[in-house]
């Protein structure tokens, strides 16, 4: 056997040996996977434990429509990563934190708490997404998905492009309506809060399933800052959006009039972000993914952010949120998960600002919770973290803080802030009509 062939052999075993392959079926789901399809199994040494159904009740403290309490309040912190020790953690480190690490030494670092796998579902979503496992299909060349409704499409996902569209279509309940707190600091951590009243009805999780291929209504209004009240934003997103893109319409208030607005789509610039996140960066990734070559690197086990309930409290301050450079990672809680990592890389004869990106997705939730993105010169420019909670009124596991640090100019993007606001509502039920366009002239005009 020649040398080079002795390499490659040993290289193929290598990556058997890392990432154990084994058979697996609907009927798997629910007994050694769990019903999204996740191992139930924890880990070796117990680091990260068995899935066990998740939160499936509220603690008694809790009092619906107002903020969730933390149902671990006696968790301790288990030891911090730093720029000083993360040499030890490398190998469970995505990329993107570790350059946050070096980046801003001083002040950013990882507190890391037990692992706490809480991410649960009502049965009926479990059901639809057993069905799913066997009638979903993936179509257009991987731009859309057929013959799936509410659940996780592909729980036995093997590819990269399935397990991006776990992501897209992964359950969040069926409809909801908050007021969020968005802020953009300068490096210097000067901030305007913007509050934002956004509506969301996620069509696809319904009974009924996707309103043809359409799989989202949002409306979105600014209330303040007084230069940016009243503008509106509606989005009809649909799933494959090659064949139908998104549709999309503002209202200005200062002309009362209500427009088209193709661009709220890839990458430009994301509404009241200062250009610090392009559009598809909204909810760590959203819209068509036709843009990506996606490539499943494997599953591991890494630090990532999770449980975020301290994040999320009615006793932060905004003020105590939003610091210079980052948020305060005091409010912060990471732990060790699974994540299944998936590449994308710029096709070649389409554009993008990021060449590449790195999703790190929780196995439990099919969320993106971490986000690596590169520009085109292959230099990691933006940084992407979801903080996380079990919403276990509904129950679903969804964000509460996003953040995109920006590595080049020193400042970031935070969203979701609703410390000191009306928490966000998952229980919500709406119209079609609620969110057509003359609804939203209407709402413009009142």
């Amino acid at each position: 056997m020649t040398r080079a062939k002795t390499a490659l052999l040993g290289g193929v075993v290598a990556l058997c040996l890392a990432f154990p392959a084994w058979s697996k079926s609907a009927d798997d789901l629910g007994k050694t996977l769990t019903p999204f399809g996740a191992q139930r199994a924890g880990n070796a040494d117990g680091s990260i434990p068995e899935w066990t159904g998740g939160i499936t009740a509220p603690p008694p403290t809790y009092v619906k429509g107002t903020h969730h309490p933390d149902p671990f309040p006696d968790d301790k912190v288990l030891f911090t990563i730093t720029a000083q020790n993360m040499d030890q953690y490398a190998d469970k480190l995505p990329e993107g934190l570790k350059a946050m690490l070096r980046a801003y030494p001083d002040t950013y670092r990882l507190p890391v708490y037990p692992s706490r796998r809480t991410t649960s579902a009502p049965q009926f979503v479990y059901d639809e997404t057993k069905a799913n496992a066997t009638r979903a299909k993936l179509a257009d060349g991987g731009n859309g998905v057929t013959g799936a409704k509410i659940g996780i499409p592909f729980p036995l996902a093997e590819t990269g492009i399935e397990m991006v569209w776990n992501h897209l279509l992964r359950w969040r309940g069926v409809a909801g309506e908050g007021i969020i707190g968005v802020a953009n600091p300068q490096a210097d951590g000067a901030y305007t809060l913007i509050k934002v009243k956004q509506s969301v009805d996620f069509v696809y999780a319904s009974e009924n399933g996707p309103d043809g291929n359409t799989s989202i209504y949002f409306l979105e209004e600014i209330l303040s800052p007084a230069r940016l009240a009243g503008e509106m934003l509606l989005v009809h997103d649909t799933i494959n959006q090659v064949a139908e893109p998104r549709s999309a319409w503002t209202y200005n208030p200062g002309q009362r009039r209500v427009r088209r607005a193709p661009n709220v789509a890839y990458d430009n610039p994301g509404t009241a972000s200062d250009g610090l996140r392009t559009s598809d960066q909204l909810d760590m990734f959203n819209g068509a993914p036709d843009r990506y070559e996606w490539t499943f690197l494997g599953t591991r086990e890494m630090y990532i952010p999770y449980n975020s309930y301290k994040m999320h409290s009615a006793d932060v301050k905004y003020t105590d949120m939003i610091k210079p450079r980052h948020i305060n990672q005091d409010l912060a809680r990471y732990e060790l998960h699974r994540v299944h990592v998936v590449e994308g890389k710029l096709r070649q004869g389409t554009s993008h600002i990021y060449a590449r990106r790195v999703f790190y997705i929780d196995e439990d939730s099919w969320q993106i919770m971490v986000a690596d993105h590169y520009d085109g010169r292959g230099e990691l420019w933006r940084v992407g973290e979801m903080h996380a909670i079990n919403y276990y009124e509904v129950p679903t596991f969804w964000q509460t803080v996003v953040t995109s640090y920006d590595l080049q100019s020193g400042r970031y993007w935070a969203f979701g802030l609703d410390n000191e606001d009306q928490v966000f509502s998952l229980d919500k039920r709406f119209t079609k009509s609620d969110f057509s366009p003359d609804s939203l002239r209407r709402a413009g005009i009142r």
